[in-house]
């Protein structure tokens, strides 16, 4: 049995409508055999009360009345004469009757003029079923070409029907994941508004459970904070100390594991604080000025690796967001590129624009990511099949729901085409306007 609703309801109106459609032709030709069946009955009739006050050649076909209906008038004369079958008509009263003559069946009426001689009127019953069928069968055919009409028509009210419900489904995967603002009732139809409940309910829950679940981490980050940094703080204070080689080498390995712990809580609260929403209004960024700020905190650690970093291009220009969001995306990136650069490496960074686009590009001179992992690098906690020493697999997953947030699309692409590889990630947001670094008024959207 189909599982499709609508292939459900299409074959349940289609065996409604053929099944009507087959009884009521059935009774439409019944009907109409038996009224063409009457009316040459009629015309027999007629034939007769003209024939009453005249007379015709023996076994002449009537002519002028319908050459197919093949009308016989047979004289009978004064008294019972000629072969058995006349002499048999002599012997039925007047009016209509089915005999046999010459072998086949045949519809009679017998009168008897006032003169006392008979006629008869004769017409073979196979030809009056011929034509009685054929003009039943021509009465079948409108309900022949309606049918096809109704299987139309229902196709047509069950695809209209199940619209809603099809626009409602589209909806929903257009649905950003973290939004769970309940259904519209209005335009829908009634029977879909208890199924309608229970998705708004099963969102209400769900959206309780996230809600409980990002407080829970942002919270468990919140209070870890103090101790992390006390640890830190600690670990600091013993490096003017004199310590064995041993304990030096234990004490590097506790601040490596106080750094990762301090930069996953970090992390943690970046991701709470972005699945929540954004925490202020969105207003004009500067992202060239942005990104030039962020760079130049990383030179610093870039310096230590001997990594060149630098800008390719950049021009001004602006995007439209909260501007902790789009530095937490820009930073993340940037982190990335450096942390995995090896030493002597290059990261190069692009800002511009693209028709109506901010572009911000990063190009590194690291081992990219595996072709089996591309498609999951976005995913919480995945750190791929080569893991940095530090990474915890959050950065990406957290600029990809920033990007989502801001209406844009990122890219991360491996480097084969002839230059040392590494890793290009392109970030494409909505862009406002071309500004002028001078200028600090008001921006308008382009």
């Amino acid at each position: 049995m189909t599982k499709s609703l609508r292939a459900r309801l299409f074959v349940g109106l289609t065996a409604v409508i053929l099944l009507a459609g087959c009884i009521g032709g059935a009774f439409t030709y019944l009907w109409a055999f038996d009224e063409a069946i009457e009316m040459q009955d009629s015309t027999l009739i007629q034939i007769g009360s003209l024939l009453q006050n005249g007379s015709v050649k023996s076994d002449q076909s009537l002519g002028g009345v319908d050459a197919d209906a093949e009308f016989d008038v047979t004289e009978l004369g004064m008294a019972p004469h000629g072969s058995a079958e006349e002499r048999l008509l002599w012997s039925h009263q007047d009016g209509l009757h089915v005999v046999s003559r010459i072998g086949q069946s045949v519809r009679v009426l017998l009168r008897t003029r006032p003169d006392g001689s008979r006629f008869a009127v004769t017409q073979l019953t196979d030809v009056r079923d011929d034509i009685a069928s054929s003009m039943a069968i021509r009465t079948l055919l409108p309900i022949a070409a309606l049918i096809p009409c109704l299987l139309l028509v229902a196709a047509l009210v069950v695809a209209g029907s199940l619209r809603p419900m099809v626009r409602l489904a589209g909806d929903l995967d257009l649905r950003h994941a973290v939004d769970m603002t309940p259904l519209p009732l209005a335009d829908t139809p009634s029977e879909l508004h208890p199924f309608i409940a229970s998705i708004n309910g099963l969102l209400e829950r769900m959206k309780l459970m996230m809600d409980q679940q990002r407080r829970f981490v942002a919270d468990a980050a919140h209070e870890l904070r103090t101790p992390i940094t006390a640890l830190s703080l600690q670990a600091e204070n013993l490096d003017p100390a004199d310590l064995p080689e041993q304990a030096r080498e234990r004490l590097g390995a506790l601040k490596q594991g106080i750094r990762r712990s301090k930069h996953l809580l970090e992390q943690l609260l970046a991701l709470a604080r972005h699945e929540a929403g954004p925490n202020g209004e969105a207003t004009v960024v500067p992202l060239d000025r942005t990104v030039k700020d962020l760079v130049a905190d990383l030179v610093p650690e870039a310096a230590r690796k001997g990594i060149d970093l630098g800008f390719q291009l950049i021009e001004p220009i602006a995007i439209k967001g909260e501007p902790m969001m789009v530095a937490t995306m820009v930073r993340n990136l940037l982190d990335n590129a450096v942390r995995f650069t090896p030493q002597g490496g290059r990261v190069d960074i692009g800002v511009y624009r693209e028709g109506k686009e901010a572009v911000v590009q990063i190009e590194d001179t690291g081992p990219g990511i595996p072709s089996g992992d591309i498609d999951r690098i976005f995913e919480p906690f995945f750190r791929g099949s080569r893991p940095a020493e530090d990474g915890i697999g959050l950065g990406l997953s957290i600029v990809k729901r920033i990007v989502d947030r801001l209406g844009g699309i990122i890219v991360l692409e491996n480097i084969s085409d002839g230059r040392p590889k590494g890793l290009r990630a392109t970030v494409r947001l909505p862009a406002m306007y071309r500004s002028d670094p001078r200028e600090e008024s008001p921006l308008s959207i382009s």
